[in-house]
């Protein structure tokens, strides 16, 4: 309606501005509508991208006229004299309006959907008539998060299990035994044996770390939360493993079985022996400390090794590549970790000489407790164990140098 002297231009405003709540509510119908359909189906339905297209266009069309009026009221001075008229833009309409505030107070399910209606109701008064749902409502194609590749754990599968209530175990630990036992001639005094023992106690130790985190990514992203816990706990598994066969003892620490283990040295001589041949020796030393061997551990790089030995023709001496060889060695299973240090081997009877006591399993907390936490909207993630390693008998586990090294 053009504004020369016979029209009108209050009565246009009003009812311009009337139709703009009347375009806007439909509007924010097929928002709604498009919403749900993109969280149920994945995608809009072609009708209701159409009439969100076409109510889309009518909103802009009547904002700009509305915009339009209202300037050229402004330079003839306001509006004959009447009661000043509430001009609000298309994104007040929509954000003040009480089914957009309880759609963008809504919980974690609708995240999305309060982005892509923020992106629709941000446009000014210049909103025109290419705007599209399709483009606004559509979210990206946000695949699955990627976590770092981990280390298998082993070692703690080859150790004997338990539990404690307690702070620490003490067990009684065979010393000395004298054995005097011989053949008794019929009403002769019996000889007498002796036996003695050390008191030993194995402390048990905790193994933790924490990790901070925004309480609003752990909202938005519960993936993120269930990868954030198994990091965590791959965490406390991973320093467990180091201390169960070299922790010092010192301090924290758990005195692992490496510290612990007798050093090797060949029961007998072999001519010519080899890394291999050095193992098997190993396992007789063990032997010989009358707890024979049930497990053994080295590095990838030396399990590799010992894959690739070849005989004087060339020949795989543990069968071929395509044979997929079962990782063992005179009869025991290998255990190949990275925890152990290469050109090293542990031989032992891991399930009879050792055992671990767990006394709180893995525990994964979070808090906000924090003053500072709590202020800066952050949790505190805290991954936790508690355990003990008693070896009854050190002299069953030999620590041997396989010579690769210098």
């Amino acid at each position: 309606m053009p504004l020369d002297g016979s029209s009108n231009p209050e009565a246009e405003f009003k009812a311009l501005g009337d139709n703009l709540k009347r375009v806007s509510d439909e509007t924010k119908r097929f928002a709604e509508q498009a919403a749900t359909e993109i969280k149920n189906f994945g995608a809009l339905s072609a009708e209701t991208k159409a009439r969100s297209d076409e109510a889309l266009t009518k909103l802009g069309e009547t904002n700009a006229r509305l915009a339009e009026i209202e300037q050229k009221l402004a330079r003839r001075g306001g509006n004959g004299g009447a009661e000043p008229v509430e001009v609000k833009s298309l994104g007040a309409w929509v954000v003040e309006d009480e089914r957009m505030k309880a759609l963008t107070s809504g919980n974690r399910g609708s995240a999305s959907v309060r982005v892509e209606f923020k992106n629709i109701t941000s446009a000014s008064s210049t909103m025109g008539a290419t705007a599209s749902v399709s483009t606004s409502l559509v979210p990206a194609d946000r695949r699955a998060l990627l976590a770092l590749p981990q280390r298998r754990m082993v070692v703690r599968d080859l150790i004997a299990p338990g539990e404690t209530t307690s702070g620490a175990i003490e067990y009684a630990k065979e010393a000395v035994f004298t054995n005097n036992a011989a053949p008794v001639a019929e009403g002769a005094t019996k000889p007498k044996s002796d036996i003695t023992f050390d008191l030993a106690s194995a402390p048990v130790r905790t193994i933790a770390h924490t990790m901070k985190a925004s309480r609003q990514a752990l909202d938005d992203a519960p993936q993120l939360r269930s990868i954030i816990d198994n990091r965590l706990r791959y965490g406390l598994e991973f320093a467990e493993e180091a201390q169960l066969l070299s922790g010092s003892g010192s301090g924290a620490n758990i005195l692992g079985l490496i510290p612990q283990a007798t050093a090797f040295a060949a029961p007998i001589t072999v001519s010519g022996a080899t890394f291999i041949d050095n193992l098997r020796l190993a396992v007789l030393q063990a032997a010989l400390a009358d707890l024979p061997a049930d497990g053994l551990v080295m590095h990838p790089a030396d399990w590799a090794r010992v894959e690739l030995a070849k005989d004087s023709n060339g020949n795989y001496l543990f069968g071929g590549p395509q044979q997929g060889t079962a990782a063992r060695l005179w009869g025991l299973p290998v255990v190949a970790t990275q925890a152990i240090s290469v050109d090293k081997a542990l031989v032992g009877a891991f399930r009879t000489a050792a055992q671990l006591f767990d006394r709180m399993a893995v525990e994964v907390l979070v808090s906000s407790e924090n003053s500072d936490d709590f202020e800066r909207n952050l949790v505190t993630i805290r991954a936790e164990e508690r355990l003990a390693l008693a070896v009854y008998r050190p002299a069953a586990f030999i620590y041997a140098d396989l010579g690769f090294v210098t």
